[in-house]
């Protein structure tokens, strides 16, 4: 009572500045509690508020690694990002479709489990997304790279050569994220990262397939980023350009000559530098960076 009334008696200016210096330590005193809570693991709210491994998503400490599926993992881009998340400590499985004695000498070389399945086939995804999930663990991490040419004019394309590019680039990216999203949502973590590609973002004369098929990606990665982002899913994509692979060494020397000098920096890229990006973005950290496309061409296209 005596410190109230002692409080009233103080002029206006010293009883708002009284206030203020109450309010301070009181706020204070509620933030040091909360601190102090949440080192001994006991603040929910803020546990709900600050949330770790993308949008919504609560972070959840893995016992063991995650694992990471890389179609088309077995050769060219696919194989140096699954070597690189295997490094990282990933669980990697590599998905192949017909290579046999190049996925058993993958195998060999990196000891990292290989399915074979075709991607474009959406019962056969569900058959191997299961497979894996019970041989290895649930997949939590995807990077859909598989990808095929088939390279012609307009007027010389058949309706096969469209609908096989068709079905492998973008059909794949709906079929195996269709076969993991679930299991994402559920436990409130996923990465999947798409490879697109320079000729998606500019088109290619000859390839209307396959520029058709990756621009799709990139209009697919922006959609799925929005309904993934409350559940801690993140979805990007990747747009290499020219990489030094078995793909663009079956492209004429004359005609590979005329690319690199469009190229600013001067040559091909690697397939480990496609890689380190994949890296970076499946990361526990990259939880607020989704919908977005990462352009990696040495400057030869901007979008």
């Amino acid at each position: 009572i005596f410190v109230f009334a002692r409080f009233a008696r103080m002029p206006a200016r010293r009883r708002r500045s009284q206030e203020g210096r109450n309010r301070f330590a009181a706020s204070l005193y509620a933030e040091t509690r909360i601190a102090d809570a949440a080192q001994n693991g006991l603040t929910r709210r803020r546990r709900k508020l600050i949330r770790y491994g993308g949008g919504g998503g609560r972070r959840e400490k893995a016992m063991t690694a995650r694992v990471a599926a890389v179609t088309g993992g077995t050769r060219g881009i696919g194989a140096a990002v699954a070597r690189a998340l295997g490094a990282e400590g990933y669980r990697v499985v590599a998905v192949y479709a017909g290579n046999d004695e190049r996925a058993r000498a993958f195998n060999a070389e990196t000891g990292i489990p290989v399915y074979k399945w075709d991607v474009s086939d959406f019962a056969a995804c569900e058959a191997g997304v299961a497979r894996v999930a019970a041989e290895v663990g649930p997949v939590e991490v995807l990077v859909n790279n598989a990808g095929i040419t088939r390279d012609a004019t307009m007027h010389r394309m058949t309706r096969d050569m469209w609908r096989a590019v068709i079905d492998t680039n973008l059909g794949s990216c709906f079929n195996m994220a269709r076969c993991v999203i679930d299991d994402m949502r559920r436990r409130g973590f996923g990465r999947i990262v798409n490879i697109g590609s320079i000729n998606g973002q500019a088109g290619q004369y000859g390839q209307v397939n396959y520029a058709a098929a990756k621009s799709g990606i990139h209009g697919f990665t922006k959609a799925l980023a929005q309904e993934g982002a409350p559940r801690g899913v993140t979805v990007n994509a990747i747009a290499p350009g020219y990489i030094d692979t078995d793909m663009v060494a079956a492209v004429p020397d004359r005609v590979l000559e005329r690319i690199v000098e469009r190229i600013p920096v001067g040559r091909l890229g690697r397939a480990d530098e496609i890689a380190r990006a994949v890296v970076f973005l499946v990361a526990e950290e990259a939880g607020f960076i989704t919908r977005s496309t990462l352009s990696i061409n040495g400057g030869q296209h901007m979008y």
